[in-house]
This record gives structure tokens, C-alpha cells and sequence, in this order.
């Protein structure tokens, strides 16, 4: 069992940063994913890690946010610029893959 803890997450104005953290208890490296979602939308994948560090992004995130692991740490963070208001969204972090583990989620509201 791998509990997962998000913090970084709170109310920015738009074109603003947030950096997310997530840190995994124990010491087993797993594929890293934040998600997120927002009121009536399905959990969408923002960005994933691999065990050896390869990064993949979704679409709307590709240029903008940057997933990051410390492995020392076991921990992954999401370095995220240029928020849009459309963003703003409970933003999950989950290891193992989708039918893995997942926190408990960490609001990130973009708004003036």
C-alpha cells in the first residue's frame, strides 16, 4: 500500500505559477501521473512519469507544465505556468497507473 500526499495547490491569477508536490510513503519507485478534475468533467490525465524518468504531457499542457521526480525523496512535482482559468481543477496524484494509488487531491483555482 503506497499513500500519497499532494500539497502546492491554492488560488492563483491567471498567466500566474503553481508548483505541486506529491510525496509517496515508503520507498518503491512506481510511474508517477498527475490528473485533475474540474465540477461535471472526467478526470483527465495532465502529465505521467516513468519509473526511468520519461515524460509524456497532455495537449493543453505541453509547453507550459513540467513533471519532475526526486527520487531521494520519492517525490513528484508539477511545475505549472501560465495558468488558464479553464484550469482550475482538483488535481490528483496517482503511482501504479490509473488502477494504482492515488491521493487525495489538491485545489488549484486560476482566478483575477
Amino acid at each position: 500500500q503506497v499513500q500519497l500526499v499532494e500539497s502546492g495547490g491554492g488560488l492563483v491569477q491567471p498567466g500566474g505559477s503553481l508548483r505541486l508536490s506529491c510525496a509517496a510513503s515508503g520507498s518503491s519507485i512506481y510511474a508517477m501521473a498527475w490528473y485533475r478534475q474540474s465540477p461535471g468533467k472526467q478526470r483527465e490525465l495532465v502529465a505521467a512519469i516513468t519509473t526511468d524518468d520519461k515524460t509524456t504531457y497532455a495537449d493543453a499542457a505541453k509547453g507550459r507544465f513540467t513533471i519532475s521526480r526526486d527520487k531521494s525523496k520519492n517525490m513528484v512535482h508539477l511545475q505549472m505556468d501560465s495558468l488558464r482559468p479553464e484550469e482550475s481543477a482538483v488535481y490528483y496524484c496517482s503511482a501504479g497507473g490509473p488502477r494504482g494509488f492515488w491521493g487525495q487531491g489538491t485545489q488549484v483555482t486560476v482566478s483575477s
